[in-house]
């Protein structure tokens, strides 16, 4: 699998770690899209047990991001963001295939 079909990035990573170890649970991080959202699409997040067989992973100091093969179509060549404002703080997918997004972040467009 290409190592740019999705990355994640230094902050994302340090994130997910670190809700890991709260959890007690493995560094692994699910992003899947569904459909829905104001733009038709949106990102789904959430901590892993495993990786599932037809899984793309991104490897980051100790983390992985996992992406099913649906999603992934949706996603290719994101990146994976944690980033913190004075609106709070979010994972933020960074989407070269996204035609437009919402305000909120979480929902797009092809």
């Amino acid at each position: 699998m290409s190592e740019l079909a999705i990355d994640l990035t230094p902050s994302a990573a340090q994130r997910v770690a670190t809700i890991a170890t709260k959890q007690g649970k493995p560094a692994i991080l699910r992003l899947a899209v569904e459909g829905g959202g104001c733009a038709g699409f949106q990102y789904k997040f959430g901590l892993a047990d495993a990786v599932e067989g037809d899984d793309t992973l991104a490897e980051r100091d100790g983390v992985t991001l996992v992406v099913d093969s649906v999603s992934l179509d949706l996603v290719r060549g994101s990146a994976v963001d944690y980033v913190e404002s004075l609106g709070g703080a979010a994972f933020r997918v960074n989407n070269p295939v996204a035609a437009s997004g919402c305000g909120c972040g979480t929902s797009f467009s092809i």
